[in-house]
């Protein structure tokens, strides 16, 4: 059997996983998730993953395991080709930093973005609370404009890219959807590059919301 990815599409922490699995082939279900089917609520899945929340990953087994950075480690274990992470410690801490600060840092100020926007009526939204963010976000990405070592983040393609593109990718999506609402272009040139790049990828192509429509240069 293959492994099985619990997720739900547009969310940043499970299309990090999804191109990992891509990235590395191995065969895999998609196992969607509903809030308001109440999907979450169901006692099978707290059983996976009492927090309630995806991406949760069951191995054939019925191992399950929760939390996507953890399954990128585990995927990275389970099939070390093609890679996620470098061989030589240094290069590979310093892609484990960026997907520490990448959820730490960028993705705490997304959350707060999503929470102001998607979860709360546009009647309701504080216009200068959203400002606040999305300027929070660009002053968190020009820290990374001078982070970039190489065509991709930390060299060749690795977990520290599958993890900041879908969180940049979302971000990117209320803005378009919410004309108006926020100011400013959210990267910088070296990361509008980097973004490019990355929206070339196949498994990135593949893997597109598809709800979000046709991806850039479709």
């Amino acid at each position: 059997m293959p492994l099985t990815l619990h997720y739900l599409s547009g969310s940043p922490y499970t299309w990090r996983v999804q191109l990992a699995l891509e990235h590395k082939g191995l065969a895999y279900a998609l196992r969607p998730m509903s809030y308001d089917a109440g999907d979450f609520k169901r006692p099978d899945f707290a059983a996976l993953n009492p927090r309630r929340r995806v991406p949760v990953l069951q191995d054939d087994d019925g191992f399950a395991l929760y939390e996507s950075a953890a399954i990128l480690e585990y995927l990275e274990d389970i099939a070390p080709h093609p890679p996620l992470f470098a061989a030589q410690p240094r290069p590979r801490a310093i892609q484990r930093r960026l997907v520490r600060e990448a959820d730490e840092y960028f993705a705490t100020k997304l959350e707060h973005l999503v929470q102001d926007v998607l979860f709360t009526p546009p009647e309701r939204r504080d216009p200068a609370r959203v400002a606040g963010h999305w300027a929070a976000m660009q002053a968190e990405l020009a820290l990374w404009e001078t982070l970039i070592q190489g065509e991709f983040l930390a060299g060749e393609l690795s977990a520290a890219d599958l993890t900041l593109y879908p969180e940049i990718a979302l971000g990117r999506r209320i803005a378009q959807r919410n004309p108006g609402l926020v100011a400013g272009e959210l990267l910088g040139p070296k990361l509008q590059a980097w973004a490019a790049r990355m929206e070339a990828l196949p498994i990135l192509r593949r893997t597109w919301p598809p709800h979000w429509g046709p991806p850039p240069g479709a």
